[in-house]
């Protein structure tokens, strides 16, 4: 006798999320990456997930008061179904029981997402009841772990946005496997919610068999190359075939190893290009390819961080770099698979007008630079046509490898930097490390003093060559915390004291020569040939000098400069711009009748 079937009365369910940020982004990306299956566990702390998740019909949501059989019951229906599993439970224990089903999935490589809830990552280790650390798992229970913390600012949003995508992505990456999420609750009772919030959806897409996304028409792409190991030929060509092709050209300092046709000098007027700026439109790419890794150049940074177009992350490591905070895909591929994948083998067409606008923009700019002081700018546009073909140069953060990097320089010389840790120290070390390689190359570095003597004693290892050129701009502190538009300049000379370590390498002492500096003294004692320069005629002086190729010892330049000149040698660089010079006049009219701190403040608010 078949049973009888009840009759239950329906009711009208409405479809409402809960008010916590964190936990919307995380429902919103599981429907962007198409994951419905989930197995909720009775709790408190998860009931932000499970009470929004519970009414929707884009969700398949199974129930199991035993998480460490709802974490097996995960590996069956994800292994079954070929699709990740959610499993969602509270704070306390309930989360320890996962791992044994997560050890199978891990080995197994099974797509589970483990969404863990508790309070505050804040009370963890308080003595505040069920709140568990989290923080260290077992090597074998999950490939990645993440935090979301509650929001509270769009830096918080970017932040969970970005790593429920790299959790997300982990489970199928490399054969799939399980991964944790741990989202801090704040208790908001509220599923008031009708309408998801936008939320920033990333693709990875590999070399083998797989279908690439279109390039938009029109574009304007930017390939923003950070610091990069030097390109071959054959990966040059390709870019510049990219760049015919597609409307690209090519941004990032010297730093980012291309020597191809469409390299920009940006770092000249990136500074100035605001969204505020007249012809912003033309100079914004509309599609962004980020390849290598650190930059320091902040300009071409800018100019791309104002930009609203989507970033495509090309990168062999396959992750999640998302520096612009606008990545749409990652391509974890080889640069040159991913370009000859773009490349039209029969098109004769070439359209490089956003090259051509970029080109024409940098060079009014270094048209119009005026008289420089003496300081680190001037120097570096003095000496870089001086520097023999196939040199190498290191420079170091922030100033010289700023400096430097807005004249042209031959192609054949190459640039490095220590942008990887950004640190002032090792730079003199890495340079000495550098040079052994080849003996009849010269090698040259440009740093600070606090660089300088940080590094120095390096000078003292039995290896150095004399193929070594040193040249040190003295200015007798941190000159990046004393130039106009950094904070620690809100505080004038006293910044000196401690924010930028000034005073230390400047004083002269008494020894066999008199009023010798320290870098002098160090020089000679070791062997160096040592030069020094107090102004513009001195230094040009000396500079034929500082590039001979054919000596006995290694040579040490000190070029003495000064903050203030250091500052307004700066400020006069990234006001070339006369087409956005308005607020530059507007302060140039301030200054002359109104009091500093009145000044500091307005400076601050247009930076702001």
């Amino acid at each position: 006798v078949a049973p009888q079937r009840v009759q239950v009365p329906q009711v009208e369910v409405k479809i409402t999320a809960s008010s916590e940020k964190n936990a919307q982004i995380v429902i919103a990306l599981l429907k962007k990456h198409g994951i419905n299956q989930i197995i909720a566990s009775p709790g408190t702390t998860n009931i932000p997930i499970v009470g929004s998740v519970q009414n929707d019909p884009f969700f398949t949501v199974f129930s199991s008061v035993d998480e460490r059989s709802a974490a097996y019951m995960a590996c069956g229906l994800a292994r079954e179904s070929g699709k990740p599993v959610v499993l969602t439970c509270t704070g306390a224990t309930a989360s320890r029981n996962y791992l044994p089903g997560l050890t199978e999935a891990y080995y197994s490589k099974i797509p589970i997402i483990a969404l863990t809830s508790l309070n505050d990552l804040q009370d963890v280790g308080n003595l505040k009841p069920q709140n568990i650390d989290r923080s260290q798992l077992p090597n074998d229970v999950v490939k990645m772990s993440v935090n979301l913390p509650v929001v509270n600012s769009s830096q918080d949003y970017w932040f969970v946005n970005h790593q429920v995508n790299r959790a997300f992505l982990e489970t199928t990456r490399h054969g799939g496997g399980p991964v944790h999420i741990n989202l801090n609750t704040n208790y908001m009772a509220t599923f008031t919610t009708k309408e998801l919030p936008n939320v920033n959806y990333v693709q990875r897409f590999f070399s083998h068999n797989q279908e690439l996304p279109q390039i938009p028409e029109n574009s304007k792409i930017g390939i923003f190359i950070g610091r990069h190991k030097k390109f071959t030929k054959e990966e040059e060509h390709l870019i510049d075939k990219f760049c015919e092709q597609h409307n690209g050209a090519v941004f990032g300092d010297r730093t980012n190893g291309y020597s191809g046709k469409y390299l920009l000098n940006s770092s000249l007027g990136g500074v100035n290009l605001t969204r505020k700026h007249a012809k912003f439109s033309s100079y914004a790419p509309t599609l962004t390819i980020h390849l290598g890794e650190v930059t320091g150049d902040y300009s071409s940074m800018d100019t791309f961080n104002k930009s609203n177009g989507p970033v495509w992350r090309v990168s062999e490591d396959g992750e999640l770099r998302d520096t612009f905070k606008r990545l749409s895909y990652v391509f974890e591929m080889k640069e040159s698979v991913f370009f000859s994948n773009y490349i039209g083998e029969h098109c004769d067409t070439k359209n490089i007008s956003f090259f051509e606008t970029w080109r024409k923009y940098i060079s009014s700019l270094r048209n119009s630079i005026p008289e420089l002081p003496f300081a680190n700018s001037w120097i570096a546009q003095k000496t870089i046509p001086e520097i023999p073909k196939n040199s190498f140069i290191n420079f170091g953060i922030l100033n010289s490898l700023r400096n430097w990097n807005f004249y042209p320089m031959d192609l054949s010389i190459q640039v490095e930097s220590n942008v990887g840790g950004f640190g002032i120290d090792g730079l003199l070390s890495t340079t000495l490390g550098a040079s052994l390689v080849d003996k009849k190359k010269l090698y040259f570095v440009v740093l600070g003093d606090l660089a300088f003597f940080y590094d120095v004693n390096s000078l003292g290892n039995r290896h150095l060559g004399k193929n070594i050129r040193i040249l040190l701009i003295n200015n007798g502190t941190g000159t990046e915390f004393r130039n106009s538009s950094h904070i620690g300049s809100q505080f004038g000379e006293q910044s000196d004291q401690f924010i930028a370590a000034g005073g230390h390498f400047q004083q002269k002492f008494n020894s066999s020569v008199k009023g010798q500096s320290l870098a002098q003294a160090w020089a000679t004692t070791i062997g160096f040939k040592y030069y020094s320069a107090k102004s513009k005629d001195e230094y040009l002086n000396i500079l034929p000098n500082f590039m001979e190729s054919d000596t006995d010892t290694p040579i040490l330049v000190e070029v003495f400069t000064t903050p203030k000149d250091e500052s307004d040698s700066l400020e006069k660089m990234v006001s070339l711009d006369k087409e956005y010079s308005l607020k530059g006049k507007a302060y140039n009219f301030s200054e002359r009748i109104l009091p500093k701190e009145s000044l500091k403040k307005i400076r601050r608010n247009l930076k702001n």
